[in-house]
């Protein structure tokens, strides 16, 4: 409702309290036709009218007389799927039993886009995902990934007041670097060095023949100059030989510069400028060294912790890994909080309350959608959901949770066993993080302290000198749905680890100068925007959690 003058006591979006007085409010209402269908032997026509904001559709009533005194020609004209109205009429409520609480008696109809149902993409029955991602402009007006949008929103929202109301400072990180804190896959690079090598080599390579005749004709103009020079010096005040030494000039270093770039052309035959090694000379490139976009905006999150205290970053990242599963997508978000003066203990504490604090601000405010993707989507996401915002996350380090896998995979035979090998030391594969949350502990479950030699150089190393102060919170449905760690505070410990992971420490100067200057105990971790969606959703391909998803060859939208 976008106007409109109310006469009821009390209308809200949760629903209508009934009144003795039959009309609500007068308004105007503005969305697309959902459905229609024309009754009243002609008279009259429904139209389910959608604006996005509700997971509901609001019935609106338009006479014929309404229609053509609007000037559309017929009250079929406003059927059709897509068609986009604004109507303005008398809100009423509707008969005891009835579907709809209220419904819009439509008095004159002010605006309508026509849709022509015979080409428009979206049809009414329902539709493949893998067909709506060919469809990215319109694919938000179907019911699915409408709803998924405002739980984006929402999560979006409680992401944000979660961390405000304890404290954290949100920080925008950069989205171009120079650094990979992940390693997990190859980063964009950005880099305007193509553009400038195509321009070199979009002229053609002068022979040497043609080469040498630029030259000779070079030198000729440069005599050509010379007497020019000396007519002038005889008669200095004629005004025509100094038009014509300038123009000498002018055509001399006209050819100079076609010398240069012919030299360039011949010395750059694919247009990069190299070094003595062959390899692209990154200096002359705009940022002057390699740059990528970045997958994590952690590594700059800890230099505002090691001032402000505690921080968030929330915003885009990228990763180019020539993945095609349902779990990955080249552009995605990421939150990544960071706690100075923090352990692992702290780290755990803060993303099991953060968890929680989403799941339940979803059942709260988001209910309609919710029972949506619990009717189409997935039976069991409003359980799975409800369980995660009550229950106490269950704790179990690496080690024991090993353990509990191997003496699993004992008892597995046949198609039950686990495909991937379990042993100390191994990644666990979401099969194995699923077993534990789903069947074994069954509520989400928080590992820590893993084997070093699998996690990044940034983590805490343990006294054991084997494992690293790392978690991973695993939920059901999904396996992980957040890794983090205390990080390495300890400046002589963290240039070692650096130097074995074979970085490269000038690089870094500035990562170890928070452990030079005033280090402190800190951590944080990440989660994966859309991979949180999955998981309240039900949905199972993340390339319907974002709005203009980013995949190996597509890039619509």
């Amino acid at each position: 409702i976008q106007y409109g003058s109310n006469k009821a006591e009390k209308l809200n979006r949760s629903g209508v309290e009934r009144t003795a007085e039959e009309i609500l409010v007068t308004a105007v209402v503005a969305g697309w036709v959902k459905t229609g269908r024309i009754a009243g032997g002609g008279a009259f026509a429904f139209v389910e009218l959608s604006d996005g904001s509700t997971p509901m559709n609001l019935q609106c009533m338009v006479s014929e007389e309404v229609c053509t005194g609007s000037g559309i020609p017929s009250l079929s004209s406003i059927l059709t799927t897509g068609t986009s109205l604004a109507i303005e009429g008398e809100l009423k409520r509707t008969p005891e039993g009835t579907k709809q609480p209220v419904e819009l008696k439509a008095t004159k109809i002010l605006f309508c886009g026509p849709c022509d149902g015979a080409v428009y993409p979206i049809a009414k029955k329902k539709t493949s995902f893998e067909f709506l991602r060919t469809q990215l402009h319109l694919r938000a007006r179907t019911n699915t990934i409408s709803a998924i949008a405002r739980v984006r929103n929402a999560l979006s929202l409680a992401t944000h007041l979660f961390f405000q109301q304890n404290g954290f400072l949100y920080v925008h990180t950069p989205i171009i670097g120079t650094s990979d804190a992940e390693g997990a896959g190859e980063a964009f690079q950005v880099t305007t060095l193509p553009m400038a090598a195509d321009a070199v080599v979009s002229d053609p390579m002068l022979s040497e023949e043609g080469f040498e005749a630029l030259v000779a004709e070079c030198s000729a103009k440069g005599g050509e100059v010379k007497e020019a020079k000396v007519a002038l010096k005889e008669d200095p005040k004629n005004e025509e030989l100094k038009l014509a030494v300038k123009e000498r000039v002018d055509e001399l270093m006209a050819l100079k510069g076609k010398i240069e770039k012919a030299k360039y052309r011949k010395d750059h035959p694919d247009g990069f400028v190299r070094t003595k090694e062959g390899t692209i000379d990154y200096n002359k490139d705009f940022f002057g060294l390699k740059s990528f976009l970045c997958v994590s905006g952690q590594l700059q999150g800890e230099m505002y912790a090691c001032a402000m205290s505690k921080i968030y970053t929330f915003g885009p990242t990228f990763r180019a890994e020539n993945s095609h599963t349902s779990r990955h997508a080249a552009e995605f978000w990421m939150i990544e909080p960071e706690i100075a003066f923090a352990d692992l203990e702290d780290v755990m504490n803060c993303a099991e309350d953060y968890v929680k604090f989403c799941c339940r601000y979803l059942l709260d405010n988001c209910s309609g959608d919710m029972q949506f993707f619990n009717r189409m989507i997935d039976k069991k996401v409003l359980s799975r959901v409800s369980a995660v915002a009550e229950s106490k996350f269950a704790r179990c380090s690496y080690t024991e949770a090993i353990a509990i896998l191997e003496v699993e995979a004992k008892k597995r035979k046949g198609k039950k066993k686990f495909e991937n090998e379990v042993f100390w030391g191994c990644d666990m594969a979401s099969e194995h993080e699923r077993f534990l949350a789903e069947e074994h502990f069954k509520c989400p479950t928080i590992v820590y302290n893993y084997p070093k030699d699998i996690k990044a150089f940034y983590m805490k190393l343990n006294e054991d000198g084997k494992t690293v102060a790392a978690m991973d919170v695993l939920v059901p449905g999904v396996g992980e749905l957040i890794g983090g760690s205390q990080r390495e505070e300890n400046l002589d410990v963290l240039a070692d680890k650096m130097k074995a992971a074979h970085l490269d420490l000038e690089e870094y100067k500035w990562y170890l100068d928070l452990r030079r200057y005033g280090t402190v105990p800190h951590g944080g971790f990440g989660l994966g925007f859309e991979r949180l969606i999955m998981f309240v959703t039900g949905v199972p391909n993340i390339r319907e959690t974002i709005p203009f998803p980013r995949w190996p060859g597509n890039a619509l939208g």
